[in-house]
C-alpha cells in the first residue's frame, strides 16, 4: 500500500494482544488523513478461505473476509460482535479498527490451487464489507476475483460500496469463466435517515446507480432490502418507493428480511432508538424481548406486506398471490405475542446468479 501522510499508529492504538511484533502475522498500524480516527491493522494471513459451518444452513460453504471491522458504520450490522474475538469492542472499534490482510489473494491462490479443491461457490460480503472505502487504496478484491475466476470457482459478491464499479471489467472477465454474481444492499431511500443509520455508506441514490451499471455491464444483481426496521421503514409506501426505483434501474432479484439484533448488536441499536426515534424504544423492547428476532407473526405481516409489492414491480409471480391482510399489525405492537423461532437469514448470495 501507499499512502500520502501516513504514518505508523503509536503503541496503544494497536490491538489488544496484537502488539506489532508479539503474534506473527501483524505487520504494523498505520493512520492517514483520509481516514480520520481509523487505525488500520496490516496482517499477513495464514489462510483465506473460511469454512462456514454446516449448520449455519447458509447456502454456500466458503467464504472470503479480506478485512475485518467496517468503516461502513451501520448502526444495526450483524457482524459487529466478530470483532470481540480479537478483544476489540463492537461499538466504534468495529468502526474504527480495521483489520487488513494484505495478502490474502496471494493466500487465496494458493488453496484454490490445491488439488483437494472442489471448486465450490465462495461469497464474499458476508461478513464486512470487501468494497468498503479503504478497498480503493488496499486493492485487495481484483486479485481475489482473479484467483478464484481463474481456478473456475464460482463467486458472488454482496456489497452497499460503489467501488465494485471499479472491478466491473474483471467481473465481465471472471463470468466468462465461471459463475458470477453481484448483490447490493439497499435498506432504504431515504438519504438523511440513512446518514444517522449507515454514516459510512454511500448513499441510496449512488447504489441504485452501481445496480443500473452492473446490469449494463451484462451481469446479475440482486438487491438485499434489509434491515427492515419495524416502524420505521417498514411503511408501504416506504417499500414501494423503494421497489419502484429498483425496477427502474433493472434489479433482477429482491430479497427483504426484517432487522436482528443479535447480542450487543441489540443494545447498540437501542441506545441508536433513544437518541433518533426515542418513541420506539418500549415497542422494540416489548417486540424483540429477550431474543434477537422479530415474532412469527411480525415476520408474517412484513411477508404480506411486501409480497403484493414485488408482483407489482415484477419482482414476484401473480401465481397464488392473494391480497394482505389490512395494516393491522401495527396496532397489536403491545399484546402478549407468542414468540416463534425465525431462521438466520440467508444472505442473498444463493439467488444471484
Amino acid at each position: 500500500m501507499r499512502w500520502d501522510a501516513q504514518r505508523t499508529a503509536n503503541a496503544d492504538e494497536a490491538l489488544p494482544g496484537l502488539e506489532l511484533g508479539a503474534i506473527p502475522g501483524l505487520t504494523r498500524s498505520v493512520r492517514t488523513p483520509e481516514f480520520a480516527g481509523v487505525t488500520f491493522h496490516e496482517v499477513r494471513c495464514r489462510s483465506a478461505l473460511n469454512r462456514v459451518p454446516a449448520a449455519s444452513a447458509m447456502p454456500f460453504r466458503w467464504t472470503v473476509n479480506p478485512m475485518r471491522g467496517c468503516v461502513h458504520a451501520c448502526v444495526y450490522c450483524f457482524a459487529r460482535p466478530t470483532h470481540e474475538y480479537l478483544e476489540l469492542g463492537p461499538g466504534a472499534d468495529f468502526e474504527r479498527q480495521i483489520v487488513v490482510k494484505t495478502n490474502v489473494a496471494e493466500v487465496l491462490r494458493a488453496e484454490v490451487r490445491r488439488a483437494g479443491w472442489a471448486r465450490e461457490h465462495v461469497a464474499l460480503g458476508t461478513n464486512t464489507d470487501p468494497y468498503q472505502r479503504p478497498e480503493g487504496r488496499y486493492r485487495l478484491m481484483p486479485g481475489i476475483i482473479d484467483a478464484l475466476a481463474s481456478s473456475g470457482t464460482p463467486v458472488s459478491i454482496l456489497t452497499k460500496g460503489t467501488l465494485l464499479r471499479r472491478d466491473l471489467p474483471l467481473l465481465q472477465d471472471a463470468a466468462q469463466q465461471v459463475p458470477v454474481g453481484v448483490g447490493v444492499s439497499i435498506a432504504l431511500v431515504d438519504g438523511e435517515l440513512q446518514q444517522l443509520l449507515e454514516p459510512g455508506t454511500p448513499t441510496p441514490r449512488a447504489r441504485l446507480e452501481l445496480v443500473r451499471a452492473v446490469r449494463e455491464a451484462g451481469l446479475p444483481c440482486g438487491v438485499m432490502v434489509a434491515p427492515v426496521l419495524p416502524w420505521v421503514t417498514d411503511g408501504a409506501e416506504q417499500l414501494d418507493a423503494l421497489l419502484t426505483e429498483l425496477a427502474d434501474v433493472g434489479a433482477s432479484g429482491v430479497t427483504v428480511l426484517p432487522l436482528h439484533l443479535r447480542g450487543p448488536v441489540k443494545p447498540l441499536f437501542l441506545d441508536w432508538l433513544a437518541r433518533h426515534r426515542p418513541a420506539l424504544v418500549g415497542r422494540y423492547r416489548r417486540l424483540y424481548g429477550e431474543g434477537a428476532y422479530v415474532p412469527q407473526e411480525y415476520a408474517t405481516w412484513l411477508r404480506e406486506q411486501v409480497r403484493p409489492l414485488l408482483v407489482r414491480h415484477g419482482f414476484a409471480s401473480p401465481a397464488g398471490h392473494r391480497e394482505g391482510r389490512p395494516d393491522q399489525w401495527h396496532t397489536r405492537w403491545d399484546r402478549g405475542l407468542e414468540r416463534t423461532a425465525v431462521a438466520e437469514p440467508a444472505v442473498v448470495q444463493a439467488a444471484l446468479f
